[in-house]
């Protein structure tokens, strides 16, 4: 089969999410300048840079009650920090609660029952239960083309890893299995990990 998305696909569903797949979540923390909290995941976020370390997530809808994009994107815009959340698959129940078309005036941590924690570099929550949490500066908001896609680029200033994901002096992602989006409304879990070793080294 081929398409071309100006055309249609003719399927169903959108497979296009289903193709790129696995993508990380990046439960995303903010915080406006009203001093409301706002989490929201995103699976259209990595990690883009090593020195200085840097990531980026993009959000691809509207909202009623913003001028502009969602209310992170807002946020971030306004006070220029945001927290990256690493999800582990214990916490896919509370994370899907914040998935919800909430107005900008709810604070999802409430909703999903999460006591927020400070981060320790911005003025932001952070999910303090995280396998990792990631503590950004905003670096630069593009605007991508498309009704409201905006891609969000951010400079890590501070890391959170929980002591019980440390093994060995590795940050290892089996010991909390962390939440990947795929196709449609499918999740998976990263339950093993194996090493190839690059032929030059």
């Amino acid at each position: 089969m081929f398409y071309r998305p100006e055309d249609g696909h003719g399927l169903p569903h959108n497979p296009f999410n289903a193709i790129v797949t696995p993508r990380p979540i990046g439960w995303i923390s903010s915080r406006s300048a009203d001093g409301i909290n706002n989490l929201a995941p995103y699976s259209f976020f990595n990690a883009i840079a090593y020195v200085p370390p840097q990531v980026m997530f993009s959000s691809t809808t509207t909202k009623d009650d913003q001028a502009e994009a969602k209310d992170s994107v807002a946020n971030i815009r306004e006070t220029g920090v945001f927290c990256v959340n690493i999800v582990e698959y214990a916490a896919r129940d509370l994370m899907n609660i914040t998935t919800e078309h909430f107005g900008k005036e709810v604070d999802e941590f409430e909703r999903a029952g999460i006591i927020p924690a400070e981060c320790e570099t911005i003025d932001c929550p952070r999910v303090p239960d995280a396998p990792a949490a990631l503590e950004c500066k905003l670096t630069q908001i593009v605007e991508l083309p498309g009704k409201m896609n905006r891609l969000v680029l951010g400079e890590v200033t501070g890391v959170h890893m929980r002591d019980d994901c440390l093994r060995d002096g590795r940050f290892d992602i089996t010991a909390f299995q962390p939440l990947a989006r795929l196709g449609y409304r499918d999740y998976g879990r990263i339950t093993e990990a194996f090493e190839l070793v690059r032929p030059d080294e």
